[in-house]
């Protein structure tokens, strides 16, 4: 992908407002999806790395979730990214990491890959964000992407953190059109 754009030009990623929406429609739904939504959020992960997450994979001391990186071409690859404590209170809560971390490695949701997509797709419906290419999982991550240059990460730690082999594929998202162009635009000249 060298674009956030598709070739129709509709908006491949979810804007910041769309994000917050997501996320405060996924506080209500059940704890299992509310929990699964806020990885996608917080972790920019990709849906099958967020779905192979088990206990073991979660480093509470460092606050980090430690993904297998699947783009890699190989196995063996991870990567950990750094997650806010409410992302780990809610996994705690939900899956009871605090007493079964370092026994268990079942995967944190038994679903399939077409289950977690579909209940993406209804937190998103509830959440209002309007039907198009943008609203699915790969949407968010790709928010993920604009919303972390537009906070000022460094786009190697963006690389890092998305799992991406080539630094190419994450400076795409400097290229966030709108309010995330202009709030990276604005602090170059404050």
């Amino acid at each position: 992908m060298d674009s956030l754009y598709d070739a129709d030009g509709h908006r491949l990623y979810l804007t910041k407002a769309e994000r917050e929406a997501f996320l405060k429609t996924a506080a209500k739904a059940s704890l299992d999806v509310r929990s699964f939504c806020e990885v996608l959020h917080f972790a920019g992960c990709r849906i099958s790395e967020a779905l192979a997450l088990t206990p073991r994979q979660i480093d509470l001391e460092n606050k980090a979730l430690v993904f297998e990186t699947l783009k890699k071409r190989r196995e063996g690859v991870f990567r950990a990214v750094r997650v806010p404590d409410s992302l780990l209170d809610t996994l705690n809560l939900v899956h009871g990491l605090r007493d079964h971390q370092t026994r268990s490695n079942e995967r944190l949701w038994p679903w399939s890959r077409t289950t977690a997509w579909r209940k993406i797709k209804a937190v998103m419906d509830d959440a209002g964000i309007e039907a198009g290419v943008h609203a699915s999982p790969k949407g968010l991550r790709h928010g993920y992407g604009v919303a972390g240059i537009s906070a000022g990460v460094p786009l190697n730690m963006l690389s890092k953190w998305m799992g991406h082999s080539k630094i190419e594929t994450t400076a795409i998202y400097a290229n966030g059109p709108g309010e995330e162009q202009r709030q990276i635009a604005e602090r170059m000249w404050n």
